[in-house]
């Protein structure tokens, strides 16, 4: 058998054997713009078919972990919320609940419910950019400008609490930076309202459009038994009809008490099709529990948002772990102390880390045709994948 290695992007060369039939094995990136950032996907091509992938991993990673070694536990959230920089707030808020978890602290409850909401929050932003790419990446242009615009709505509020756009750096060990401005609530009920009314433009628009309905029903069907298999999770894993979510399997933050609002959205179909749909759902349902937070925290009584601190912050002998549901699925971190003021170890278990593995099942026996179709709706940020 002769393989011909076809390169897009770097590592082309030619392999050949001593049969005569040949097969084409092509790499897409690690430059490829369809991709999310800097991955490769090795294929091997049966004419326009797909025969095997490999996703190749590794080209943007920096070393976070060890770099978590070397620095006290205020320090490492900035480290924290870079890795998936679509989800900042729920990175740095893992961290800081694994750190808690491990001295012991109860949060004030008013620093509960602020980061509750801005969690749910941090989790439409995200679920934003999916629902406006994922379309763009099939050719339709105008969904991204809808989700930008709706995007924006709920930056403008973010930024003016936390002064930052991307990495709010908000957490802190103990709770929040500061209390949230003075009438900052009722803006960021209207923020919530102003997304709402925007998200049947992505029913009318990318739902109801035939051509997308076209590429994607039925196409990158990912089965439970697979999801279970690589560890996959999130709106992935709930649309190969997996029930479950952190939120409400093992609470945490204020989620106990939200039960009545939370609403796990699943499909069974596991398609394309259905992670989309997925993702809509749940950007609507977090909207209503950021509202639920909202009617909380007004009739909450002014109070701390934070504890105080010794100047160096040293967390007891032993180890913990803590896990959360991020916008792109489970997030863990594995924190080991041995009485330092640094991390012994900060293990970091991302979410799209497993839920890209999942490729080498989806995309054998599909067209090159589908490829972008089916990378698209995996909602993956490489960031995430190579920490």
């Amino acid at each position: 058998m002769r393989e011909t290695t076809v390169g897009i992007g770097a590592g082309a060369q030619e392999l050949t054997s001593e049969l005569g039939t040949s097969d084409m094995v092509l790499n897409i990136g690690p430059q490829h713009p369809s991709t999310h950032g800097v991955l490769r996907l090795k294929l091997v091509l049966d004419g326009e078919r797909i025969v095997a992938a490999e996703p190749v991993i590794g080209y943007m990673h920096r070393g976070a972990e060890k770099l978590f070694e070397a620095r006290d536990y205020r320090q490492i959230i900035m480290l924290a919320n870079r890795h998936d920089w679509l989800s900042a707030f729920a990175n740095e808020l893992g961290v800081a609940l694994a750190v808690e978890r491990m001295l012991g602290m109860e949060v004030p409850e008013r620093a509960v419910w602020i980061r509750t909401m801005l969690a749910e929050l941090n989790r439409v932003l995200n679920h934003l950019m999916f629902l406006g790419s994922y379309p763009l990446e099939l050719g339709g242009i105008t969904p991204v400008f809808h989700a930008f615009h709706s995007r924006e709505e709920l930056q403008h509020v973010l930024e003016e609490a936390s002064g930052g756009r991307m990495h709010y750096m908000f957490n802190r060990v103990g709770g929040l930076k500061e209390d949230v401005p003075a009438g900052w609530l009722g803006r960021v009920r209207a923020a919530v309202a102003a997304v709402r009314s925007q998200l049947p433009v992505f029913e009318d628009l990318v739902l109801g459009n035939e051509i997308f309905r076209g590429r994607t029903a039925g196409v990158g069907v990912l089965s439970a038994e697979h999801v279970h298999a690589y560890g996959v999770s999130g709106p992935i894993a709930r649309a190969s009809g997996v029930d479950f979510d952190l939120r409400r399997d093992e609470p945490y933050l204020a989620y106990g008490e939200l039960q009545d609002v939370l609403t796990v959205v699943t499909r069974e179909e596991g398609d394309c099709l259905a992670r989309f749909e997925c993702l809509l759902e749940q950007t609507a349902n977090s909207l209503d529990l950021a509202d639920a937070c909202l009617d909380r925290l007004a009739g909450l009584p002014a109070g701390p948002v934070n504890l105080r601190l010794p100047k160096v912050l040293k967390a007891p002998e032993g180890e913990t772990y803590a896990w959360t549901e991020n916008p792109l699925g489970i997030n863990g971190y594995y924190l080991v102390s041995r009485g330092d003021k640094t991390p012994w170890r900060l293990k970091l278990r991302s979410a799209s880390y497993n839920n890209i593995q999942a490729l080498t099942e989806l995309l054998p026996g599909t067209l090159v045709a589908d490829m972008v179709a089916i990378l698209g709706s995996m909602f993956f940020v490489v960031g995430d994948i190579d920490k």
